[in-house]
């Protein structure tokens, strides 16, 4: 008898990617890239000390947020996380196509979004402090800063994604 796949919600698979890396692809029944991912996400945060500037952070503390992290490691951070979304949530599309086996298998979702989300969170976590605090509180952590210019990335890579898209389909008529 043949492997039975079920329908994989894409937004669910993300959610458990958002909760740690991994898990979205464990949902997927991808268990070599979950276990890989998330075995990745434990060394960053272990050897950027994330979650000690999460926590000054979330106390208030925002002289000190950034004197635990060692930069080197945390930027990497956002790649392995921003991956870990966007890969979850396109594996659930792939895995829905091939049950209701339709073409383009191919096709990708949010590409943008999530390169814009990291390109926004490694700035934010390079740039906090220094000129940007002078505009916002915000900004004065690695954490705050990295996510709000990681959303700020996210929402610029997507509508240029969308404008990619438009721009091809408007030359293909064309031409």
């Amino acid at each position: 008898m043949g492997k039975k796949e079920n329908y994989k919600s894409p937004v669910a698979a993300l959610l458990w990617s958002l909760a740690l890396p991994g898990f979205g692809q464990l949902y997927n029944k991808d268990y070599f890239l979950g276990i890989v991912l998330m075995v990745w996400e434990i060394v960053l945060n272990l050897q950027s000390h994330l979650n000690v500037a999460i926590l000054y952070t979330l106390r208030g503390d925002f002289h000190l947020a950034d004197r635990p992290i060692d930069f080197e490691w945390g930027l990497f951070y956002p790649s392995i996380f921003c991956y870990s979304l966007w890969q979850a949530y396109n594996q659930a599309h792939a895995i829905n196509r091939r049950i209701q086996q339709k073409e383009n298998s191919q096709q990708v979702y949010l590409t943008g979004f999530f390169f814009g989300m990291v390109t926004g969170m490694n700035f934010g976590i390079a740039w906090h402090g220094g000129f940007l605090a002078t505009y916002s509180p915000i900004f004065k952590t690695p954490v705050y800063s990295g996510i709000t210019l990681g959303l700020i990335g996210a929402v610029i890579g997507h509508l240029l994604e969308l404008l990619c898209k438009r721009l091809r389909s408007y030359s293909r008529t064309k031409g």
